[in-house]
């Protein structure tokens, strides 16, 4: 008897412990191995053993969704052309007539690539400026009839106002993978930028936002593109499909994002940040796998983040970066396959984090003192924790107890069918929320009632095209 209330005592604190810390297997997993290294063969060994069994605990079985099933989302890039109208058009059919067409770009027109392969082996400078009423288009008539390859560290460089790219493929094709570091770089006076129903694929940074010689572009819309890679990123920099720094009020919608997993220096990467001292930034009704061709690859993946890992003073839009975010929202997501947070802040003050699914991520937190966030409404396949003072408020969210992650045990992943391939059915009702005084989004396009259900959608089958 007395061996059994030890016994008991002892299952009893480690739970309180648990509950306490509030760490998710897959984040003590990497920290126990990091922590071995180095020591005797047999703590290692021990150490990977121990690792490997929170990992299976947490994250279970792997599989992904097919590539059919991405396609036939209304998320990402579509099979119909993005519509703009344009007071001129401007065919080319060669990348030397490509060039001359920017160089002599006016606003209204749409500068159309006839259907082909053009090699980009330096950057494609869109440098003259359009306006509200004219913007500036490069542009396929047709999605996926005009591939560019881009061998250079960057393929279009955009540093004019009001244009907008859309309908192209543009496929990273540089021999070292290092080298393929943008698709499209969005600088200084760039402002009113969209990048509309692209297919991006095999770069570090798929879009990189910053400011240059004291300007930003701002109030740009990045919208049903598709961005992914083929294999890990061979690079010590930095690896992230959406690289925003100290730019404000973008909106960055319906946009899948898969597979960006790097491979070499720290071997961490995300999804999409915000970050460098901008404001009133908006990530919503987005598809984030961390993994979905690519599984098991290691490393840590963090779906979306207000805030990044930080940015030097240098690069920050106050010369400062007092905060990293003011302002962001992130809402409406699908965020899953993520070894580490689904949406992690960093010193993201005034943030609101609303009606998002997590699963098979770490979930949310909240880091350091200068972060706060209203986090509510979600749907979370983990836990919603503050760190190192974050300022959390935490608002009927259905999430799940970090006791139950260590055994195994996911109730909200186990709502959905076979969450891992996107088979995101109820098995039984959805859990609803108590009525809502303002709509929310849903990432299918529903329209939802006051009296939604948790998480991202009503009904996921609504995010498939109709034949």
């Amino acid at each position: 008897m007395a061996l059994l209330l030890i016994m008991l005592l002892a299952v009893g604190a480690g739970v309180s412990l648990l509950e306490r810390l509030n760490i998710p297997p897959r984040q003590l997993a990497p920290y126990l191995e990091h922590r071995a290294a180095g020591h005797q063969p047999a703590i290692t060994a021990l150490a990977a053993q121990v690792a490997a069994q929170l990992q299976h605990a947490d994250r279970g079985p792997r599989s992904s969704p097919s590539a059919a099933t991405l396609d036939a989302l209304i998320i990402g890039a579509q099979a119909t052309p993005a519509s703009t109208a344009s007071a001129s058009v401007v065919e080319v059919a060669s990348v030397a007539e490509l060039n001359q067409a920017l160089t002599q770009a006016a606003p209204g027109q749409a500068i159309t690539l006839r259907p082909g392969r053009y090699r980009i082996d330096r950057p494609l400078g869109l440098h003259q400026s359009g306006s509200a009423e004219l913007p500036i288009v490069l542009r396929a008539a047709q999605p996926g009839t005009v591939v560019l390859e881009i061998n250079t560290a960057e393929g279009l460089r955009i540093d004019a106002p009001w244009w907008r790219v859309e309908n192209l493929v543009i496929q990273g094709v540089c021999p070292t993978q290092h080298f393929c570091e943008h698709a499209l770089h969005i600088v200084g006076r760039a402002a009113h930028f969209t990048a509309r129903n692209n297919r991006i694929v095999d770069f570090n940074a798929h879009f990189k936002i910053n400011g240059d010689a004291g300007q930003f572009p701002d109030d740009g819309v990045i919208e049903n593109n598709t961005l992914t890679n083929t294999a890990p990123r061979q690079t010590l920099g930095p690896v992230t499909p959406i690289d925003l720094v100290a730019a404000s009020g973008w909106r960055i919608a319906h946009n899948q994002i898969t597979d960006f997993i790097k491979a070499g220096g720290d071997r961490i990467s995300y999804g999409a940040f915000v970050k460098g001292g901008g404001s009133r930034n908006r990530i919503e009704q987005n598809l984030v796998l961390c993994e979905q061709k690519l599984l098991g690859q290691g490393g840590q993946q963090v779906g979306l983040s207000l805030g990044g890992g930080g940015t030097g003073p240098a690069y920050c839009r106050d010369r400062r970066c007092i905060t990293e975010q003011d302002g962001g929202v992130i809402a409406g997501n699908l965020i899953a396959a993520c070894s580490d947070d689904g949406v992690y802040l960093n010193r993201a003050a005034a943030s609101q984090i609303f009606h998002n699914t997590l699963i098979d991520t770490a979930g949310v937190t909240v880091r350091f003192p200068e972060s706060s966030a209203d986090v509510e409404g979600n749907l979370v396949d983990g836990v919603v924790r503050s760190r190192d003072e974050g300022l959390l408020r935490s608002t009927d969210n259905s999430t799940t107890a970090v006791t139950r992650l260590y055994l195994g045990s996911h109730p909200v992943r186990d709502l959905f069918q076979e969450p891992a391939t996107l088979a995101l059915g109820w098995r039984t009702p959805a859990p609803l929320r108590q009525a809502l005084a303002a709509p929310v989004p849903d990432l299918c396009g529903a329209v939802r009632s006051t009296q939604a259900s948790y998480g991202a959608f009503e009904d996921f089958a609504a995010c498939r095209r109709r034949p």
